[in-house]
């Protein structure tokens, strides 16, 4: 407790970073409160703030509440996020955004510009879903169509607002605005849901005995995922010698840290995207809902659901962990500055090397990583709360988990670059090291 102690008092004792976790509550604060502030035009007394499910379930999620409530920031930053992987998936199939992407810092700027157009294009298209699906006639105190148009600005003016807040966060507070702002909408319902599973325990059902239990297992979870997002295959790589001048340059060892999950938390949101398709059918056509197939794919419990769910992610984890990681563009690096691989040659043997060390390691990575996507739905089984279960594992957790060993990465940073103790006592915290979006430097979540 001493040490904890201590740590909290070097931390205040830094100015730079006293100002910089001061400004990014600051900023967090901004977006909460923003996040109650109900669309112009809609009556608040007759929204449906109750926990939805599916896909609207998720964007509540990733929100942080401000979908159920009709917010001004309704969409989160689900359509930045959209944007920044549609131009890192550009980047491999247009020649000229790969240009771009190798052009530095002036490339980064460019394509940060194509992201933000992309995302007000997005966030438009969306805000006219949302307004279409989520609020009804009854609940609208202006007509259409000046409703409609009113608020796809104020809900598009939102998403670029909260872009802006994760921008300030990033060059003002600690890092990682986009990424943090997701966090905060997260753990916002994890209080309400905590309680809510202690009062169910409590008035009867298992005890507090049976609560306890829970709160053991969410721990060995949580331990669980920190394993998968930190877990790393160091890869040696040896630089040649160089003389230049009076001084001798290279001739050391260093390490590739290649990660067992590469891919994050994307292909969890891919196989979601899909599993919510057969809900969708049933809700189309009446007459298909019957089906025993139909019936099994829609029900998140269910055998087949979750086998299929846990089928879908290694597949997708193999495929953007192919589309984002380049062995070809590492070797090629490698080569320009004098690195090799002890006992393989520079060039394409190093490219296919590296290749198969991805390609091993990435399938205990997608099987660990399907096995905690399906948590929750395990959790449900057993008789835990639906709203308490999604933080039994799934994308709430990874990216939780993530984002605040990113943040403590940042923080311990600071510390010891003035010479103070790390966050720890031995060894340092290492964050995800999560891959850029579409070349913004902002990690895709």
């Amino acid at each position: 407790m001493k040490k904890f102690f201590t740590t909290l008092s070097n931390i205040w004792k830094i100015e730079d970073l006293r100002v910089r976790i001061t400004n990014t509550l600051l900023f967090l604060l901004i977006y909460r409160a923003g996040s109650f502030v109900v669309l112009p035009g809609v009556n608040p007394a007759s929204l449906n703030t109750q926990q939805k499910e599916g896909i609207a379930g998720l964007l509540n999620m990733f929100a942080g509440g401000s979908f159920s409530r009709a917010s001004i920031f309704a969409l989160g930053v689900m359509p930045y996020i959209s944007a920044s992987i549609v131009v890192q998936l550009l980047g491999i199939a247009v020649p000229y955004f790969a240009k771009l992407q190798k052009e530095g810092e002036s490339g980064r700027n460019k394509l940060n510009q194509w992201t933000r157009y992309l995302t007000i294009g997005i966030t438009a298209l969306q805000a006219a879903a949302y307004l279409r699906s989520q609020i009804t006639d009854g609940q609208m105190l202006i007509a259409n169509p000046y409703f409609t148009v009113l608020n796809m600005f104020v809900l598009t003016a939102g998403t670029m607002f909260i872009m802006w807040l994760g921008e300030k966060i990033t060059d003002k507070g600690i890092g990682n605005g986009i990424s943090l702002i997701i966090m905060v909408g997260i753990i916002a319902a994890l209080p309400g849901a905590l309680i809510s599973e202690f009062n169910s325990r409590n008035s009867g059902a298992g005890g507090l005995v049976t609560f306890l239990v829970e709160m053991v297992a969410l721990i060995g979870v949580v331990m669980f995922t920190i394993l998968i997002v930190q877990g790393t295959r160091k890869i040696a790589v040896q630089y040649a010698k160089r003389i230049v001048g009076n001084k001798q340059y290279g001739g050391v060892r260093q390490y590739i840290p290649l990660k067992v999950n590469a891919a994050g938390v994307m292909p969890i949101i891919f196989a979601q995207a899909l599993m919510f398709i057969p809900a969708s059918v049933a809700g189309l056509f009446p007459k298909a809902a019957s089906s025993g197939i139909l019936i099994a794919l829609s029900n998140y419990t269910s055998f087949w659901h979750n086998l299929l769910f846990a089928v879908l992610i290694i597949v997708f984890t193999y495929f953007y962990t192919a589309i984002t990681v380049n062995p070809n563009q590492m070797a090629e690096d490698m080569k320009k500055n004098g690195g090799f691989i002890p006992g393989i040659k520079p060039g394409r043997s190093t490219a296919e090397f590296i290749d198969g060390v991805i390609s091993r390691i990435t399938l205990p990575g997608s099987i660990f990583l399907a096995i905690i996507a399906v948590f929750p739905a395990l959790a449900s089984l057993v008789g835990v709360n639906a709203q308490f279960a999604r933080f039994f594992g799934g994308t709430s957790l990874i990216i939780l988990v993530g984002v605040v060993l990113d943040t403590l990465q940042q923080i311990e940073s600071h510390l010891l670059m003035r010479h103070y103790d790390g966050l720890m006592k031995s060894g340092r915290i290492k964050g995800r090291t999560a891959i850029p979006a579409g070349g913004t430097g902002q990690p895709v979540i």
